[in-house]
């Protein structure tokens, strides 16, 4: 298999720590109950672990962002008393190296132009990851528009989910190749979450279950790249009253910036962790250091999905517009 070895960017420097975990918000709308969970529970295994937590902004869809987001999601982490490592993180600042590794993959041959249409793709067969490419402009295209799309193969892309079990995907044949930089040259969220855990030297992976299916095709590209292969864990998803996914596009709203305290409870009680009721009057300082002491991500295993919708923390309108 053709193999892409050299480095991109700048890596973080210095003794690491053995566990470099890292929180990631998109600024698509203010920090709502279902990524405080992701959150919570990525901080409490790094500093279980005496690792590092990383803080990133993934701001590389300006056209989905929302103005004043970022600001709010930083404000409420303060707010709730996270405490990450260094600066925080944007991933718009490493454009220079996501359009390198682009460039690399484009040089070696492992990726090519594509300009189809989402109408030229309408009859292309669907699988479980949405509609499968079938391959048109692998031997070339000449239009002045175009994406970038990876090549894949058949090979099965297996590894082990910390949390999910054994995960196994064949590519080719499941998603067919796929987009890294986007017709309006923008680029595409699996290349460069791919390229800033490399560059953030990040070890271990803590996220929403949602994203366990895009899992592969990072594998994929961190092969292609010769990066390091993180662990994974991929959290059960909270889900609203209509079975939904707790997400902004849902109606999810901010978490209260009023009542920390108890919605930082209410967290590790969905979380599986068994708070008393008597710890939702403590400081926040208090709250993690109980959780710390009895942090137990295991009781999670093997769940995919946790209903959060009669929970009123958790049903707060998205006010933000």
């Amino acid at each position: 298999m053709p193999n892409v070895s050299s480095e991109i960017g700048t890596i973080v420097t210095g003794k690491p720590a053995t566990y470099i975990g890292r929180f990631a918000p998109s600024p698509t709308g203010p920090l709502h109950f279902g990524s405080l969970l992701a959150a919570v529970a990525s901080y409490l295994e790094a500093r279980t672990r005496d690792g590092q937590w990383l803080l990133r902004v993934e701001d590389i869809d300006p056209p989905r962002e929302q103005p004043g987001a970022t600001d709010l999601i930083l404000n409420a982490l303060e707010r709730y008393g996270f405490e990450w490592g260094g600066e925080v993180s944007y991933q718009s600042g490493s454009r220079d190296a996501h359009a390198a590794a682009v460039t690399r993959l484009l040089d070696a041959g492992l990726a090519y132009p594509c300009n189809c249409s989402r109408r030229d793709l309408a009859n292309a067969p669907h699988g479980p990851l949405g509609r499968i490419y079938p391959g048109t402009c692998r031997a070339g295209c000449d239009a002045d528009e175009f994406a970038i799309r990876v090549r894949t193969e058949n090979e099965p892309i297996a590894f082990e989910d910390q949390l999910q079990g054994r995960q196994v995907q064949q590519l080719e044949v499941e998603s067919g190749d796929f987009i890294i930089l986007r017709r309006d040259g923008l680029i595409a969220y699996q290349l460069a979450v791919v390229v800033d855990d490399h560059l953030q030297g990040i070890t271990d992976i803590v996220r929403g279950i949602d994203l366990l299916d895009s899992t592969p095709r990072q594998l994929w590209l961190q092969q292609l790249l010769g990066y390091a292969r993180p662990n994974y864990m991929h959290l059960p998803v909270a889900i609203n009253e209509r079975g939904q996914k707790l997400s902004k596009s849902h109606g999810a709203g901010a978490i209260s910036l009023e009542r920390p305290q108890e919605t930082l409870v209410v967290a590790l009680e969905v979380l599986g962790q068994q708070p008393p009721s008597e710890l939702v009057d403590g400081t926040i300082p208090d709250i993690w250091l109980w959780a710390k002491e009895r942090w137990r991500i295991d009781v999670l295993r093997g769940i995919a999905e946790i209903p959060v919708g009669h929970i009123a923390l958790a049903r707060a309108e998205n006010r933000l517009s």
